[in-house]
């Protein structure tokens, strides 16, 4: 791909950072026992016992080291001497060894401090480039006089569609999360359809929900309004339409669908367009079929907060039992809804622990006010609508 080298380049860097850190650590504990063991001055006082020899000075102990006939107890002094001095170079050795670690493992680490968002600017500009090449070989096979009826109406041209779509690839990536995350997040509903064919998913984005349908056999495809999304899919071999949902569900017999999904949807329509779309999965979907419909917990504050109006493409929260409603009201039945993503325990308000009687009903009340407040703030970030025609 044009952009590789940079990859590669990010790839470097990287391994380069992790020796550096490696060696610096490694220098590093053995600093630390060299260190240990060039202070170990008690170890003189012990080896020599009780025989250890008193002397005034240094000059009165060599002058006995030096005597003609050496006894034990100044051969026990000599290896004690030759044991300190191999510990005393063994420590400045480590020390050396340890200071030329130190530049490397600053310098890559002041270099690696940048490398994800590198990575994300990379991976943001190789789908630009794709987006381009793939608006340029449009207009050079007769897609150029769409362009000029386009621009003579003051549209927006499909160039500068195409890089929105490949942008919001981007923050999709970014926010929404990787796709092995969002592909074990979908993976419980895959046996709602696990004798159904013909399912339709509906904004299918990167093609997790359909990959997943190809790896347990249950034939699907999908339709999604980013061309960006939609080469992705196509890049992975995924049956995948760039098309409208209001317009690509028209188009089709009624009863034709035997299952439905909307993953993350219909908190991009607006309020005419989501009942449209719920009275024409109904006519569409084959009775007893199912449908799936998942979206941001506008009920749980954290998410609405986070979540919700981080994505500037949502037209209109959803509360549970709005959509609820909503699904029943078009004829659906067995509609259940399903909370989902529980907020992480440490984030949520915790409980005030008392031991004394005398605080119990304070304690009691405060702790039945965290409860509510979690109840609306930190509850799940997200539910599902799961029904059947």
């Amino acid at each position: 791909m044009a952009n590789r080298p940079l990859e590669d380049l990010v790839t470097r860097l990287q391994h380069e950072r992790d020796e550096a850190d490696r060696a610096y650590h490694d220098a590093l504990t053995a600093l630390g026992r060299a260190l240990e063991g060039a202070g170990d001055t008690g170890s003189i006082s012990h080896s020599a016992g009780a025989t250890r020899p008193k002397f005034a000075g240094l000059r009165g102990f060599l002058r006995r080291l030096i005597g003609a006939a050496p006894n034990d107890d100044a051969l026990r002094w000599l290896e004690i001497l030759r044991q300190q001095a191999e510990s005393r170079a063994r420590f400045e050795s480590r020390l050396i060894t340890y200071l030329y670690t130190i530049a490397p493992y600053v310098e890559t680490k002041d270099r690696a401090s940048g490398g994800a968002e590198l990575l994300e600017q990379v991976a943001l500009a190789q789908q630009r480039i794709v987006a381009l090449r793939r608006e340029v070989e449009r207009l050079s096979t007769g897609g150029r006089e769409e362009t000029v009826h386009r621009f003579m109406l003051r549209e927006s041209p499909p160039l500068d569609s195409s890089l929105e779509d490949v942008e919001y690839v981007g923050f999709e990536d970014r926010f929404r999360g990787s796709e092995a995350v969002i592909t074990a997040r979908l993976q419980d509903y895959v046996p709602l359809f696990a004798s159904c064919a013909n399912v339709l998913d509906v904004g299918c984005g990167r093609g997790e929900f359909l990959d997943l349908f190809r790896r347990h056999g249950i034939a699907a495809r999908g339709i999604d309004t980013n061309a960006a999304m939609v080469a992705r899919c196509h890049d992975r071999g995924l049956d995948v339409e760039e098309a409208d949902a209001l317009g690509y569900l028209e188009r089709q017999p009624d009863g034709s669908l035997g299952g439905l999904t909307a993953i993350q949807v219909v908190e991009h329509f607006q309020p005419a367009d989501l009942l449209r779309f719920l009275r024409l999965a109904y006519d569409k979907l084959r009775p007893g079929a199912p449908i799936v419909l998942e979206t941001v917990n506008a009920a749980c504050w954290a998410a609405f907060f986070d979540a919700y109006i981080r994505d500037l493409t949502h037209a209109r929260p959803l509360h549970p039992t709005t959509l609820e409603y909503y699904v029943r009201a078009s004829g659906f039945s067995n509609v259940d809804v399903q909370f989902r993503e529980a907020v992480e325990e440490p984030l949520r308000l915790q409980h005030v622990p008392s031991g004394d009687p005398a605080l119990a009903s304070i304690v009691a009340t405060i702790n039945a006010n965290a409860d509510r407040l979690n109840e609306r703030m930190f509850s799940h970030r997200d539910y599902a609508v799961v029904a059947r025609r």
